[in-house]
This record gives C-alpha cells, sequence and structure tokens, in this order.
C-alpha cells in the first residue's frame, strides 16, 4: 500500500523521522506539530490516514480524534498511546480511532498499521461506488458481474446466444449454470418458446427415461395416458439438462441418439417422435476425468461440448464478491422490510477473505441471513455467519528460518498440489493443466496421497 499521511505530534523530531523513513516505504507523510494546525489542514487537503499522539499539548490526541471522526469520517485515524497505556488506547478507538501503536514502536510496524487503514478507507471507498453502480454494472438476464472473467463469459454467451449451437456449461455447485442456461434462451431466436429444465441426477433410471423421450399409455404400471416427454414439451425453445455427468451409462447412448437424429422413442411405443429444441446442459463434475474413469461416454461428451461455457467460481472473481453482495442486500432489505442499506468496510473485508465454496448460492444465503438479524442500517461482521466471520485462509508452508520446520521437496510437492487442486474445487483436469501434469500422473499422485477420485484406477503416464 502508500499513500498520503498526515501525522501530528509535538515533537518535530520524531515527526521528522517518520516522515523520512515512511516515504522509503512508499508513503507521503506531511506533518503538524499542534492538532489546531492539522484540523485546518484536513479541511483544505485531502490524506489516506491521519496519525496522532494521544498525548500533545493544547488539544490532546484524543479531542483531536473525536474531531476527525466528526468532520472527515472518511478519514482512518491511527492514535499512539505509550507502552501500557490500554485503557486510553480503548478509549480512542471507542472514540472512532481505526488503530493504535504503543510506543516506541517501529517504521516497520507502523507500515504494517497504515497499510491496514489505507486499505481500510480504499474498501470503503469501492463500497460506496459499488452502491452506486449495482445498477449499471453489465448483467445477462440475472447475472451480475464485472470482473475480467465474467465479461469474458459476457462475451461468449452473447456471441452464442442467438446460434442453435448446443452448449456446455461447467462450473462447481452455486455458481450460477441455470441462470447462464436461462440468459442463453433469453438471448436466442426461440425466447418465446419454453425453457424446459431439468436435473438428472433428481431421478432414478427409469423415471428420467420416461421424463425425458415420455411414454405411451400402458407402457408400465403407472402409465395411466400418453406423456409426450421433456424433448417433445420444449419443441420450439430450450431444453436445459443440468447435472448431465449423474446420467447413468444406460441411459447415455439414448441421449445421444436422440441428440444426434433429433428424434426420440417413447417408452413402450415403437414410432420415433421429432422434436425441435435447442439443447443445453451443464456438469459440475469433471466430464474429461469421467471419460478417463469409463463413467461418461467419449462420443456423448463431444456431441454436447459443441461451445464450453465455464462459469468461474465466486473465489476468482474479485470485487465481483462485493457487487453481488450489495446487490442481495439491496434485494433482501427489499422484500424483508429492513432498512438496511450497506456492508461495513469490516463485513465486506471478510466477505473478501472468505474462500466461498458454495459460491454465489452461499453468498446470497449469507447476505439474506445478515440483513434479517441486523439491527442497523449497515450489516457488521458480528451478522455474518460464524464460519466467515472466523474464516483464516490456509497457506502452504514453502520455506522457513528455523531447520525444524523445514521440509523435503517431495513434502513441498504434496502441499503444493494438494492446494492446487483445493483452489480449483476439486477439478483434477484443471488442477493437472495448472501443474502442467498428465491428468493420470496427477491421478497416480493424489492417490499415493490417499485422495480418492475420478479416474484412480487408471495407471501410467
Amino acid at each position: 500500500m502508500s499513500g498520503r499521511v498526515l501525522f501530528i505530534d509535538d515533537d518535530p523530531g520524531l515527526c521528522e523521522w517518520v516522515a523520512e523513513g515512511m516515504a522509503r516505504r512508499g508513503y507521503q507523510v506531511t506533518w503538524r506539530s499542534a492538532a489546531e494546525e492539522a484540523l485546518t489542514l484536513l479541511a483544505a487537503e485531502d490524506f489516506d490516514v491521519a496519525v496522532t499522539d494521544l498525548r500533545m499539548g493544547g488539544m490532546n490526541g484524543l479531542e483531536l480524534c473525536e474531531r476527525i471522526v466528526a468532520n472527515r469520517p472518511d478519514i482512518p485515524v491511527v492514535v499512539i498511546t505509550a507502552f501500557g497505556s490500554l485503557e486510553t488506547a480503548v478509549a480512542a478507538i471507542r472514540s472512532g480511532a481505526y488503530d493504535f501503536v504503543t510506543k516506541p514502536f517501529t517504521l516497520d510496524v507502523l507500515k504494517l498499521t497504515l497499510d491496514r487503514a489505507a486499505q481500510h478507507r480504499a474498501l470503503r471507498e469501492e463500497l460506496t461506488r459499488l452502491r452506486r453502480t449495482v445498477k449499471e454494472a453489465r448483467s445477462m438476464g440475472e447475472i451480475l458481474g464485472s470482473s475480467p472473467p465474467m465479461l469474458q463469459l459476457f462475451d461468449l454467451l452473447a456471441q452464442v446466444a442467438p446460434t442453435e449451437l448446443t452448449v456446455l456449461i461447467t462450473g462447481e455447485s452455486g455458481t450460477g449454470k441455470e441462470l447462464v442456461a436461462r440468459a442463453l434462451h433469453a438471448g436466442s431466436r426461440r425466447k418465446g418458446g419454453p425453457f424446459v429444465a431439468i436435473n438428472c441426477a433428481a431421478m432414478p433410471d427409469s423415471l428420467l427415461e420416461s421424463e425425458l423421450f415420455g411414454h405411451v399409455k400402458g407402457a408400465f404400471t403407472d402409465a395411466r395416458a400418453d406423456n409426450p416427454g421433456l424433448f417433445a414439451q420444449a419443441n420450439g425453445g430450450t431444453l436445459f439438462l443440468d447435472e448431465i455427468g449423474e446420467l447413468s451409462l444406460a441411459l447415455q447412448p439414448k441421449l445421444l441418439r436422440a441428440v444426434q437424429e433429433r428424434r426420440v422413442r417413447p417408452v413402450g411405443s415403437g414410432a420415433e417422435v421429432a422434436f425441435d429444441a435447442r439443447l443445453v446442459v451443464a456438469t459440475n463434475r469433471d466430464l474429461a476425468a469421467a471419460i478417463d474413469a469409463r463413467t461418461f461416454r467419449e462420443d456423448l461428451y463431444y456431441r454436447i461440448n459443441v461451445v464450453h461455457a465455464e462459469v468461474p467460481p465466486l473465489r476468482s472473481r474479485g470485487s465481483d464478491i462485493l457487487l453481488l453482495a450489495q446487490h442481495f442486500v439491496a434485494r433482501h432489505a427489499r422484500l424483508l422490510d429492513k432498512p438496511v442499506t450497506r456492508l461495513s468496510a469490516a463485513a465486506a473485508e471478510k466477505l473478501l477473505a472468505y474462500a466461498w465454496p458454495g459460491n454465489v448460492r452461499e453468498l446470497q444465503n449469507a447476505i439474506e441471513r445478515a440483513v434479517a438479524l441486523s439491527r442497523f442500517a449497515e450489516i457488521v461482521v458480528e451478522d455474518l455467519p460464524e464460519r466467515i466471520r472466523d474464516y483464516r485462509r490456509s497457506h502452504v508452508l514453502l520455506a522457513a528460518d528455523d531447520p525444524a520446520e523445514l521440509v523435503t521437496l517431495d513434502e513441498v510437492e504434496r502441499r503444493y498440489i494438494l492446494r492446487v487442486v483445493e483452489a480449483v474445487g476439486g477439478n483434477k483436469s484443471l488442477a493437472a493443466q495448472t501443474l502442467g501434469l498428465h491428468r493420470k500422473t496427477l491421478y497416480r499422485k493424489l492417490r499415493a496421497y490417499g485422495v480418492p477420485g475420478d479416474g484412480e484406477g487408471e495407471g501410467g503416464e
């Protein structure tokens, strides 16, 4: 971090030492030796952080802190207190100070504190900007985002939507794959037709075959009337098959034939029926790994994967986390009739630090809960779920100064491979690509680490 700092202390020697030292660390420091002079300067100029000693002649630091917080609430205040004066530091925090440091302090400690304060201010400004720009952010249907991965996805969808191409949507659970499918339908020439969706993992094979392809009366015990099936029901529109990676091997060749021939044979019928529907499919599984494991047909994979749309996980979307959070704050405040309008900077920091294994769905649920529990106009850290409040990001130890903490090269490799697999949400094909390994090599290493997964029975390079 870097920025402009206003330093207030009645010791000119200390002020000059701080100004020179922090300049070498990227900060531009302006100093004043009296609180009144500092207030005059703050009324005319902008600073990223204000730092004040608590014990000064005239107006003391505590009073100055209160004045700055009242007149320039956008500038975080750091107070300097003598070692052991914890009660005074707590009083300053209660007066609105962002943080405190104790004398004697080092310039490196001060820099870390300034970094946090400057980042805090930048985050507050970002939250203010996001509240103004949520409605202006780029969107398709109900998909919202402004991060580079999402802008690339929007561009792809805009190109593909008007066509008749089959689209394979991949991504982790909770990323919004069905929203992408609906956006494709809304942007197509078939938007006036039906959008028919089914989860392939939600029913047994016998029922799923009947639901997809239809059946004739008397085909089985409960078939009391003809059922045209979802392919026929989607005529003139879009058929969305979610979780296609869960489709059994017995049904896969029947789906392949239907996609190739554009015709289906209802259960119990001797005749085929033509259909006219665009096919969009989705999965959170690694289909390439499933092919290696012989649980998914390669010919079906290439038939459905005409265009591949990857929905990025929330953790890779940067400030989209706050953009979506603000969007959900407004939505749920309206639905719950609560006067909640914004996120606090501290709550935003927690949201940005969290890994979001449940992706956008988890974020929406967390914000809905926070709005319901909030007692103020802004969501604070205490309103967030405990798992988000207490989250600590894991790190891989690659080096250490203590010889007792040093590990072998094999152990470094093991930790790094497992960390990459975790970072990509368990997608082993993507992990292998990231690591520069063949998929089967990665499977073999993971098996040695005791990690089961798709393709673990496949050996060799």
